[in-house]
């Protein structure tokens, strides 16, 4: 039998601590081997008992999870999965732990309504036994806020008649699609729709958090909008996302429809959208995460005459959306996440 998963169960409340560590060990493939209530707890149980895996709370006495992050990555590197509440903080924080190297984040059980604790015990043991042999990129993705004055007003763009791009990602892509938006122009001439697997509530302070990260604009996508040029819609968390045209005027639609490819949203519903109509002015874009959401309809795409591109394995956190992308045949380049922008840019 193989061996179990070792997870490090880091927070500063007992119960939340009995709560994730009752959850992990309900799954035969995985043991807590150690508890922490503060990060420098952490840090040394990190040393001494060497996890495979750390679930990390933020806010905590004596060292918070942010610094301990940052000191685990120094140290001992591990993956390390953020418990996150849904406040303006928590999601704050949750994002710069992303970029300090963390490789993803839940919510906290008692934080998040819109999940039940049965959709939150799922999730966990499912990201950890994704990122318990995660490849560490440990590259901190560099925040400078972009002012205002340096952006193309989204009023002020024109509807987008040619090319569009559609990216989808799951474990590791907040950070990753960070890289790739920061180094696109801002007179970017096409639209972007992204699908990031994300907790309801997480993707409207991510979509916010990379508007003033990046040159163009980036928003979280609404029912009924018109797609403009050099804008990026982030899918909401809860809701998937499609294309629907009319005449020259492409129309966001937003849907609660059953999960595709166990997501909602869920990238192959994009790109289905995506290739259904004029599809070589389709740019595809498959990047990390675990599962293979998004390797069908990025197939369809390519078949279809449009563009793809793939996240190569070295600069993924899991190689697995996107392997599947490549092994089916679906990919025309397969590249690093920092070649991706010049990758879209030259196919434009």
């Amino acid at each position: 039998m193989s061996e179990k998963i070792k997870v490090l169960v880091v927070d500063d409340s007992a119960l939340v601590r009995k709560v994730i560590s009752d959850i992990l060990e309900s799954d035969k493939e995985i043991e807590v081997i150690g508890t922490a209530n503060n990060g420098k707890s952490a840090v040394f149980k990190n040393l001494t008992l060497n996890p495979d895996v750390i679930t990390m709370d933020i806010e905590m006495p004596i060292m918070n999870g942010l610094e301990a992050l940052q000191e685990i990555i120094k140290t001992n590197p591990k993956p390390v999965i953020m418990m996150s509440v849904l406040t303006q903080y928590g999601a704050e924080a949750t994002f710069k732990a992303l970029e300090y190297g963390a490789v993803d984040f839940i919510p906290k059980p008692s934080t998040v309504l819109a999940m039940s604790m049965d959709d939150i015990a799922e999730l966990l043991i499912t990201k950890v036994k994704a990122v318990a042999k995660a490849s560490l990129n440990l590259h901190v993705t560099k925040s400078e806020h972009v002012s205002e004055t340096n952006k193309v007003s989204i009023i002020a763009r024109h509807e987008d008649k040619k090319k569009i791009v559609g990216i989808g990602t799951s474990t590791g892509g907040p950070s990753a699609l960070q890289r790739v938006l920061q180094k696109l122009p801002k007179n970017f001439p096409s639209p972007i729709l992204v699908v990031q697997h994300m907790p309801p509530g997480f993707t409207k302070a991510f979509a916010e958090r990379l508007d003033s990260l990046c040159n163009v604009s980036v928003k979280e996508a609404e029912d009924g909008e018109k797609v403009l040029n050099g804008c990026v819609y982030i899918a909401p968390g809860d809701a998937h996302i499609v294309v629907e045209k009319t005449g020259d005027t492409r129309v966001i639609r937003l849907s609660q429809a059953e999960k595709v490819s166990g997501h909602r949203p869920s990238a192959d519903v994009l790109f289905h959208s995506l290739a259904k109509e004029d599809s070589h002015n389709v740019i595809g874009v498959i990047m990390t995460g675990m599962g293979r959401d998004g390797a069908r309809g990025i197939k369809e795409i390519h078949d279809n005459g449009g563009y793809t591109i793939a996240q190569d394995e070295s600069t993924s956190v899991v190689y697995g959306m996107n392997r599947v992308a490549v092994e089916m045949g679906g990919v025309d380049a397969v590249v690093d996440v920092d070649s991706i922008p010049d990758e879209i840019i030259s196919h434009i």
